[in-house]
C-alpha cells in the first residue's frame, strides 16, 4: 500500500481523534476522558500485537525502541489529557485543533532539523512559516 494513502488514512484517524475529544469534553471530566481514551487505543493496539503473534510473526524489541516508544506514549498521553483540557474551556474545535495540530507539526519539524539534522526545501520552510502565520491568526481571534 503506498505510504501517501496510508498518511491520509493516518489524517482521518487523528481527525476524528480530534473531533471526538471535543465532543466529549464537554460531557467527561478532562482527566477520565483521558484515561478512557487511553485504555481504547492500549486494547486496540493489544488486539493488534496478538493477531501479529498468533499469525506468528516475529516481534522485534531492543532497549532503545522500547524506551523510545515510552517516550512517545508519555508524549501522546500528556497531548490527550492538555486537549481534553483545552477543549473543556470552550475552544472551538475549528481554532483548537489547527492550533494543537499545526504547533504538533511545526514543532515536529524544528526537531528534525535540530535533532536528526534534517533539511528542507524553500517550498517546506515556506509551507513551515504558513503554519505559524495561521497559528497566530487562528490564536489571535479567539
Amino acid at each position: 500500500m503506498h505510504w501517501l494513502f496510508l498518511a491520509l488514512l493516518t489524517a482521518l484517524c487523528l481527525a476524528s481523534y480530534n473531533f471526538f475529544i471535543k465532543l466529549a469534553a464537554e460531557h467527561i471530566a478532562p482527566a477520565a476522558g483521558a484515561v478512557i481514551l487511553q485504555l481504547v487505543a492500549a486494547a486496540l493496539g493489544s488486539m493488534w500485537l496478538v493477531w501479529l503473534r498468533l499469525k506468528g510473526q516475529p516481534l522485534d524489541l531492543s532497549t532503545k525502541g522500547v524506551s523510545l516508544a515510552v517516550a512517545a506514549g508519555l508524549g501522546v498521553g500528556l497531548a490527550e489529557i492538555l486537549t481534553f483540557i483545552v477543549f473543556s474551556r470552550g475552544v472551538p474545535s475549528s481554532v483548537g485543533t489547527p492550533v494543537i495540530v499545526g504547533g504538533s507539526v511545526l514543532l515536529t519539524a524544528l526537531l528534525g532539523l535540530a535533532v536528526l539534522r534534517e533539511t528542507l526545501s524553500l517550498p517546506q520552510a515556506l509551507g513551515l512559516v504558513c503554519i505559524v502565520v495561521g497559528i497566530a491568526l487562528l490564536a489571535r481571534g479567539h
